[in-house]
């Protein structure tokens, strides 16, 4: 039928093929088989692209000189047909989907898919169109413009006609001729975003954009747009804390059939275990498409990969960015995978008429400050909601260093900014003297660590609370941190929305000691961890009283 049709039906029933590409792959090769109602291939678009990639030549690299057609990779073929050939049976002149989201390693071509796309959209979309693209920096901008000017520039079927050059290439933009078509590649450092029509717009290396603003900024842009385009492209980076997450989040629920939207087709290049990354070749075959069809792609992975084995400075730029895994850490052991966290995320828990254990974790001057709530349920379920206090007057700088975005966060009920450039001890304790009245729950014990601590405590012990020393040491949160690990990965955690929660457990790492006790350690974590050393010393006393003394323990009346 087309490329992009033998390439799936070659891959479909591969274990080298992801899961999330498998199911979108079915549901392209239903369009090209003729068995959906609504949409169709267009054949003239097909034809369209096939003929422009005929006249196009790779500058440079292990097949320069050659034919774009005899080149483009199969993964490729299917991102380029899908997207632009996809339409409505009834309205060929409308394209089916608005969003392309590609998620792929590095050496596999992304920046040049990029590039391809813009050449191909300059040669078929209507007069005066204009496309961005947006990068993290300058640099990155960059280098998808001149990959589009190196290749229309090798291109001279393309570049010229009659002796008239058909496109003006200049440092701030690309114009074809023919049409006024305009492309602007624009860095989010230093470019704004608002005011712009894009017909089509591409955000590269969106993982590390630090919000998601310059993407909206171009989407509310395109709202009179009838074919409105938009590819978010990326790799992994270190943090779940980016918007290129949210968007392979929001993608994967499309393809599970969670969300219904047609306007979203995601080649997701992810592997679907991401665990023994040493010795599985598996992993590498599910994140890098391209290294399948190109063996010298493959067996440069295979170098990089035992030198990530053997150096533990390359180790996590390697399993990032070449196995499409967040990796959380290097010479200590993750404490839990962000990914088995989240599938514990509820809708909402009814506090109403729990017994509840309150963990605390108090900041010195650029930590955050934690409480965190735990209580059991009927079924054993640990239900969890954690808070954090950060000061007010270090929100910009905590950002820079940190790469959260608070301000957002702040926007939840989950973080709260007070003080200036220290913590406001007082403002959270009026929050745990609160906590009873607003959520309907009785509290039974609140642990603390003595060190920041002992002020706070006593102050809470005035007002009648239990307080309750938690020792720091391995053999005291050995049995919590275990426990909690084990009901998340049983899925007897609960807790609600919480972003800074799930990149506290991102940036968590454990150690043991000589007596193989597993604990959480702040040194040794990358990033702040302070709702989940809270969340510990909450489940310590929950332990205590319910798990480890098989009491009648009532939970949910007082």
């Amino acid at each position: 039928m087309n490329k992009a049709y033998d390439f799936c039906k070659k891959n479909l029933k591969k274990k080298s093929t992801p899961k999330y590409v498998k199911a979108q792959m079915r549901e392209f090769m239903r369009i090209c088989e003729e068995k959906s109602e609504k949409y169709v291939i267009s054949k003239h678009k097909l034809q369209q692209i096939e003929s422009v990639l005929k006249l196009l030549v790779m500058p440079k690299g292990l097949k320069a000189g050659q034919s774009l057609y005899d080149c483009t990779c199969g993964y490729q073929w299917l991102f380029y047909i899908a997207i632009l050939c996809t339409v409505y049976r009834d309205n060929e002149s409308k394209r089916r989907y608005e969003t392309g989201i590609l998620e792929i390693c590095r050496k596999n071509f992304k920046t040049y898919t990029v590039a391809t796309l813009f050449i191909l959209l300059f040669l078929t979309e209507p007069k005066f169109s204009k496309f961005y693209s947006v990068a993290p920096d300058g640099s990155l901008s960059r280098e998808i413009r001149e990959a589009i000017a190196e290749t229309i520039r090798s291109s001279p079927l393309i570049y010229e006609y009659r002796n008239k050059k058909r496109f003006k290439i200049l440092r701030d933009y690309i114009m074809f001729n023919p049409t006024h078509t305009q492309y602007i590649p624009l860095s989010y450092s230093t470019s704004r975003m608002d005011g712009k029509l894009p017909n089509v717009f591409c955000a590269d290396e969106v993982g590390a954009l630090p919000i998601s603003y310059p993407i909206e900024a171009m989407r509310s842009g395109q709202l009179n747009i009838l074919n409105k385009l938009g590819f978010i492209i990326s790799t992994k980076y270190p943090t779940v804390d980016n918007p290129f997450e949210d968007e392979v989040s929001y993608a994967k629920k499309v393809l599970d059939g969670i969300e219904k939207d047609e306007t979203v087709f995601a080649l997701l290049y992810e592997p679907d275990k991401t665990k023994c990354w040493e010795t599985d070749d598996l992993i590498l075959q599910q994140a890098n498409p391209v290294a399948l069809e190109i063996p010298e792609i493959w067996e440069d992975l295979l170098k990089k990969r035992a030198k990530a084995i053997a150096v533990e400075s390359s180790r996590e730029n390697f399993v990032t960015k070449h196995c499409n895994i967040i990796y959380q850490g290097v010479g200590t052991e993750t404490y839990i995978d962000v990914k088995d966290v989240q599938e514990c995320k509820v809708a909402d828990i009814d506090w109403r008429g729990r017994v509840v254990y309150l963990g605390l974790d108090l900041s010195e001057t650029n930590d955050n400050t934690s409480v965190s709530m735990v209580s059991v349920d009927n079924a054993n379920n640990v239900l969890a909601e954690s808070f954090a206090f950060i000061p007010e007057g270090r929100i910009e700088e905590k950002q820079a260093y940190e790469k959260v975005n608070y301000r957002e966060l702040l926007r939840t009920n989950k973080v709260i900014a007070c003080g200036d450039r220290v913590i406001d001890y007082k403002f959270a304790e009026d929050f745990i003297l609160n906590l009873e009245e607003k959520y309907g729950v009785h509290i039974q014990a609140i642990g603390y660590d003595r060190w920041n601590a002992l002020s706070t405590a006593q102050k809470l012990e005035s007002e009648g609370y239990n307080l309750v020393e938690i020792r720091q040491h391995s053999s005291v949160l050995h049995p919590p941190t275990k426990l909690l690990k084990e009901k998340i990965l049983s899925r007897e955690f609960k807790y609600t929305r919480n972003n800074l929660l799930e990149i506290n457990f991102q940036n968590a790492r454990c150690v043991y000691d000589t007596n193989k006790n597993q604990y959480v350690n702040k040194k040794k974590s990358k990033g702040k961890v302070d709702m989940v050393v809270s969340l510990i010393n909450a489940v310590y006393l929950l332990q205590q009283d319910y798990f480890l003394n098989q009491m009648d323990f009532v939970i949910q009346t007082f």
